[in-house]
C-alpha cells in the first residue's frame, strides 16, 4: 500500500482483524500447539509445557486476541500478562526462544497467513521471545 489514503485505511484495521479474527486465531494457534506436540525439533519447548496443552492453547489465545487488538481475554480472566514474570519458573534460552519462533513461523506457513503479516508478527514475536530468555546461551 503506498498511498496515504491506503496508509490510513490500514492502520484502523488491527492484526487480529488482518488474521481474520476469532477463527482464525484460534486455528493458527492450535496448530502452533499440534506442531508442538508432533514435530521432534520443538521437544525442547514441549517439555516446558503441562500434559494435556490444553490450558496452555487457550492462554496463548486469550493473550494473542487482545495483543492483536482483538478481545481482551486474557486481562480480563487474570489481569496484566506480565509476560516475563510469569514465564521466569522456565528455563528460557536462546535455543527455547528460536524453537518457540520457528513453530509459530511454521504454523503461519501452514494457516496460509498472508506473507507481509507473516513477516510483521515474526518481527514483534522475536522481540517478545528474545525479552523471554532467562538463561545464558
Amino acid at each position: 500500500m503506498n498511498t496515504e489514503v491506503e496508509n490510513n485505511e490500514e492502520a484502523q484495521v488491527n492484526l487480529y482483524e488482518l488474521l481474520g479474527g476469532a477463527e482464525k486465531l484460534r486455528a493458527l494457534v492450535d496448530r502452533f500447539y499440534d506442531l508442538m506436540e508432533l514435530e521432534p525439533e520443538f521437544a525442547g519447548i514441549r517439555a516446558l509445557h503441562p500434559t494435556p496443552m490444553d490450558g496452555s492453547r487457550d492462554k496463548l489465545y486469550w493473550f494473542l486476541s487482545g495483543w492483536m487488538g482483538g478481545p481482551n481475554l486474557y486481562i480480563e480472566q487474570f489481569g496484566h500478562p506480565r509476560l516475563r514474570a510469569r514465564h521466569l519458573p522456565f528455563a528460557i534460552a536462546s535455543s527455547e526462544r528460536d524453537q518457540w519462533l520457528r513453530c509459530m513461523a511454521w504454523a503461519m506457513q501452514d494457516m496460509e497467513v498472508e506473507q507481509d503479516l507473516q513477516q510483521h508478527l515474526m518481527q514483534s514475536f522475536y522481540q517478545t521471545a528474545d525479552w523471554m530468555r532467562n538463561r545464558p546461551g
